[in-house]
């Protein structure tokens, strides 16, 4: 089928209930039910077959012996999707997959087995549902029954959700029978992992031809079956995107939302954000969050060109909770009003951030974003010409053909930033793009460990060293030595390639042995080998830049890495006189001749351990936007409100000013 189209408003209906509970739906009324949604702007639904303790919520013919026992309302899948269609209201339908309590108990032999010979997730005496069946067994051949079934019962189905969908190193009986068929050996961790990938692939693929026998339009998608760089086998199974960025699930959640949009946004396909009405993380029960911070996730969202979803539990007994899609509600009614400036939207960007894995550096995205720079995250698969600069993460490894993409890339006028091991062969010998402007000269400093010492965060910054800033990488910073406190690699420079900083040694570096203070020994003032190489288009710094900011957040790496990309990058796509805390993205609807500019400032403050909160909204005032002008605008209006704002043209860019931001503010540029 064609890639599907979702809405913009969903919910993603948790209803994990033991068996142990009783009176399940007992308060539900599909009227009341779908009545709710509608009060609170929600336009598709995803509700339950079966959940993690492997109970279903509809009368069984093929599997009655796991309809919830408790399970007062026999039909209440059904009419859940009955009454939704009625109010033009999308209901793809939740089935589990690998947590299923009900079958590890029931099937053991299905459960994956590690290596050490026990099963893989809950143990025995532990509170959960955490076991993994394995998708090499034949529990597939009864999931598959499952499905058919769901499609012969459900009055229509728009979509199945397949969740908990994952590679895992199993060496049970079906798998080692399988990888002894393909001559791969269970004992080596390699063959183990290209099982796993092979088994989990080969299950989305086949799934999804099996709805495709039973409806030609019913949307897949496998959460948890990750596409990245390494999982691009299984993407033709996916109607559509969607991924989990539930901040009150960890300090990243706000991170992971800008790093993952800006990934799954290039597949080809419509992607879905899922956050929650969890204060916390899914199923935290009877909490609410701010509903700042659920305006600020879906307005990250939709800047970000990404659909929004909010999850919720509905309690045991079926009947929604009503405090719950008032907030929706209120969330919800801003969205369907700024709807019409994202349909069909695309971001308009100058760079991407290349990286070894599908998630790119946390650092490096927040830097960017701080900055107000515009750009993807992509992988090696996907085009460089698109871009004008790409970054490249810090441990990106190469094989011969991306190395010659790059340097294709290159040769075309694309300009690179490389950090660190970016573009080293998987043994870490040498460097195999032509265009990276260095040469390995050596492994450092080895630790007690009898590992080498750079590129590792130490508490004490046993191997930290030192550059002192100067030229243009060092605009705005002092000429005196800066610690980095990561050591970098030791490289000299290739042919032709001229070195803008060099790296001052410590004294000594840490150890049992000599140390001095409480951290980093002081520097010799000896220089060594090159922090900092320029060759063309190619800007390399040998410290690893992004992780180095990822975990310290130093100034000076953070205006050294903005410096070399001013070097690189001229006329950039946007700036602004916007604090760091303002996000700001430029999106594009060529149907409707215009672009979009999205403002937003919203701030997450740690106050607890385990997750940041969003709840004041501070204004900001007399925000001034410059872009390039690669438009030429007819109008410039504040949206959805359709206010006009005045703008220039000069010099090659568009100026306007927005006088006041309160959260989420869109401004238009029609021509």
């Amino acid at each position: 089928m064609g890639r599907v189209v979702l809405p913009w408003r969903e919910i993603h209906l948790d209803f994990h209930t033991s068996e142990l509970i009783k009176g399940v739906g007992s308060r539900f009324d599909a009227n009341e039910f779908a009545d709710t949604l509608v009060k609170a702007h929600v336009n598709s639904i995803c509700c339950f077959a079966r959940c993690h303790h492997g109970m279903i919520y509809y009368d069984s013919r093929f599997s009655p012996e796991r309809v919830h026992p408790g399970l007062v309302n026999r039909d209440l899948l059904p009419e859940q999707i009955k009454a939704c269609h009625r109010r033009g209201i999308r209901v793809p339908i939740y089935t589990t997959v690998q947590w299923d309590h009900f079958t590890a108990r029931e099937h053991p032999e299905w459960v994956i087995v590690k290596a050490d010979g026990t099963p893989m997730g809950t143990k025995p005496l532990e509170p959960g549902f955490y076991q993994r069946l394995c998708l090499n067994s034949p529990f597939v051949d009864w999931l598959k029954l499952h499905v058919e079934e769901i499609f012969d019962l459900m009055p229509a189905v728009d979509g199945i959700f397949f969740d908990i969908v994952g590679a895992g190193d199993c060496v049970c009986k079906y798998c080692k029978a399988t990888m002894k068929k393909a001559g791969r050996n269970p004992a080596v961790k390699d063959d183990l992992d290209a099982h796993g990938y092979d088994v989990v692939s080969k299950f989305i693929l086949d799934m999804t031809r099996h709805v495709r026998k039973l409806s030609k339009t019913a949307s897949t998608y496998y959460n948890s079956g990750r596409i990245g760089p390494n999982h691009r086998k299984a993407l033709p199974g996916y109607t559509h995107m969607e991924f989990d960025a539930l901040p009150g699930s960890g300090k990243d959640g706000y991170s992971k939302l800008r790093q993952r949009a800006r990934f799954e946004r290039n597949l080809g396909r419509d992607c879905l954000l899922h956050t929650g009405k969890f204060h916390t993380a899914w199923g935290d029960m009877k909490s609410l969050k701010y509903q700042t911070a659920m305006e600020y996730e879906v307005a990250q969202a939709m800047s970000l060109n990404v659909k929004c979803l909010v999850g919720d539990h509905m309690p045991p007994d079926g009947r929604l909770e009503p405090e719950v899609y008032k907030l929706i509600g209120n969330v919800y009614s801003q969205v369907e009003a700024k709807e019409p400036w994202c349909q069909g939207a695309e971001a308009v960007v100058d760079m991407a951030i290349l990286s070894g894995d599908a998630d790119a550096k946390r650092g490096l995205s927040g830097l960017l974003v701080e900055a107000g720079h515009q750009f993807d995250v992509i992988d090696d698969s996907m085009d460089f010409s698109k871009y004008r600069l790409l970054l490249i993460g810090d441990d990106w490894t190469a094989d011969e053909l991306t190395a010659r993409k790059l340097d294709r890339y290159v040769a075309a006028g694309g300009k690179v930033l490389a950090t660190y091991e970016s573009g080293m062969d998987a043994g870490k010998t040498r460097f195999l793009p032509k265009c990276i402007p260095v040469n390995f000269a050596g492994e450092g400093p080895v630790h007690s460990d009898g590992k080498p010492g750079r590129g590792r965060a130490f508490a004490s910054n046993d191997y930290a060293d030192y550059v002192i800033p100067h030229g243009q990488i060092g605009k705005g910073l002092s000429k005196t030595e800066h610690v980095m406190y990561m050591k970098g690699l030791c490289v000299s420079a290739a042919k032709g390639a001229k070195v803008l900083m060099r790296v001052t040694e410590p004294v000594f570096y840490r150890s049992w042995e000599h140390f001095s203070g409480h951290r980093q020994a002081p520097p010799s003032g000896k220089t060594s080998y090159p922090a900092v190489v320029r060759k063309g288009g190619v800007i390399y710094f040998g410290h690893p830049m992004f992780g180095l900011y990822s975990q310290y957040a130093p100034g000076w790496v953070k205006r050294m890495l903005l410096n070399a990309i001013d070097m690189l990058l001229e006329n950039r796509l946007l700036c602004h006189n916007g604090p760091s805390t303002m996000e700001a993205t430029v999106n594009v609807q060529s149907d409707r001749r215009r672009w979009v500019v999205h403002l937003l400032h919203y701030i997450p403050t740690t106050r607890a351990q385990k997750l940041d909160i969003v709840e004041d909204v501070i204004p900001l005032y007399d925000i001034s936007v410059s872009l390039r002008a690669d438009i030429t605008p007819k109008m410039v209006a504040l949206v959805p409100s359709g206010q006009p704002v005045k703008f220039s043209v000069k010099n090659g860019r568009i100026g306007f000013a927005v006088s006041r931001i309160v959260g989420h503010e869109m401004v238009e540029l029609t021509w």
